[in-house]
């Protein structure tokens, strides 16, 4: 987008009444926001739920000089915009209708046909939480997903971190300008972040982290991937906001249990109860539940480090592979007899031997030891 196109944008997003809804519709009506304030009354009035107020309120020349103010900071710290209409903006957002028109990004972001997981949860993230995130996270590494969080303490930014030991991609998504950091605890991880990754946000430099922007930007964070998964939560939590959204948004949905006695296991128990979410035990659940195609290449990396590392197996997964190698391939259906499992289950522990490539799958149901 032009200079002027971001000036005007800029503009339209400060005129009062007028948020992402109603500025789409003006945007969309009008062709760009420099028609949108060059319109007629008359004109104006034709668009649905553009009403007197707002027509009156686009008369207000306040705006430009904000706008000139944040499009000084925009160019002075060197940010990249995204526009809704842009070919860049992130596809599943388009399909928010109450998407950002516009969001600021630092860093090195790259979203174009990739996997994209979020990954949210307590501030107040557990040992239980803790084993759990690392583990699904370096098992669907080689999968190569974006791991998209909101910076918070907890489960958030312990994501992060796992991401960036596993060499993903991941994001923040900031409820606040990216003039600023919060929590200022976490600017030491900016920079790593930065290199392959970064972060999002529909806020101005003028704006701090308010209650109310965090509620705001769960959205974002809801919309722009495939899936949201709760790792924790108590029986009410800002994580358990964005799962609503997710599921408003057509998003599958997945929370991991935990016991009932457990305070940060609430929520998560009460979305898989209220089948508001996906029951999560492994990496090997994401996978199917999505259709992720584990494909040649990553297929080949995980025999590549699995030549130089012992395996960790679980005992259900120790008993199969034992059988496997004794009748060297099966099918899916004989494996659960012989091995005595249900076939609602063999099917989640031999997609999770698969990705720790020790199985792979055959035409006809069949399965084999690598």
């Amino acid at each position: 987008m032009t200079q002027s196109e971001l000036y005007h944008t800029l503009a339209l997003m400060q005129v009062e009444g007028v948020g992402d809804v109603i500025a789409k519709k003006l945007i969309q009506y009008c062709g760009n926001a420099q028609e949108v304030f060059a319109s007629k009354k008359s004109q104006l009035q034709k668009i649905d739920g553009i009403g007197s107020v707002v027509i009156k309120n686009l008369q207000d020349k306040s705006v430009f000089a904000k706008a000139e103010t944040e499009l000084q900071f925009i160019a002075k710290e060197n940010i990249s915009t995204t526009y809704f209409q842009d070919e860049n903006y992130p596809e599943r957002l388009k399909h928010c209708y109450d998407s950002p028109v516009l969001m600021f990004q630092a860093g090195n972001i790259d979203i174009q046909n990739r996997r994209i997981i979020s990954i949210v949860g307590t501030r107040q993230i557990t040992s239980y939480g803790m084993e759990f995130t690392r583990k699904l996270i370096e098992e669907i590494a080689l999968l190569n997903p974006i791991i998209v969080s909101g910076f918070a303490y907890g489960v958030d930014i312990y994501a992060h971190q796992i991401a960036m030991d596993c060499g993903l991609q991941t994001i923040g998504v900031l409820a606040h300008g990216l003039n600023q950091i919060y929590p200022k605890t976490h600017k030491k991880y900016m920079a790593k972040m930065e290199q392959n990754g970064g972060f999002l946000t529909e806020f101005w430099s003028s704006s701090n982290p308010d209650k109310e922007n965090f509620i705001k930007r769960n959205r974002i964070v809801a919309g722009i991937s495939e899936a949201t998964i709760v790792v924790e939560s108590a029986e009410k939590g800002g994580s358990l906001v964005t799962a609503n959204l997710a599921n408003d948004y057509n998003r599958d949905v997945f929370a991991v249990p935990g016991r009932i006695t457990d305070k940060y296991s609430q929520g998560c128990n009460n979305l898989i109860k209220t089948q508001r979410a996906n029951l999560l035990s492994s990496a090997a659940d994401l996978v199917y539940i999505l259709n992720w195609e584990i494909n040649s290449k990553a297929r080949k990396d995980n025999n590549a480090i699995q030549k130089q590392l012992f395996i960790s197996l679980t005992e259900e997964e120790q008993l199969i592979y034992d059988y496997l190698q004794k009748t060297g391939k099966e099918m899916m259906d004989i494996i659960a007899l012989e091995c005595n499992f249900p076939i609602y289950r063999i099917s989640s522990i031999l997609l999770n031997m698969e990705l720790k490539g020790v199985v792979r799958p055959l035409p006809g149901k069949m399965f084999e030891v690598v």
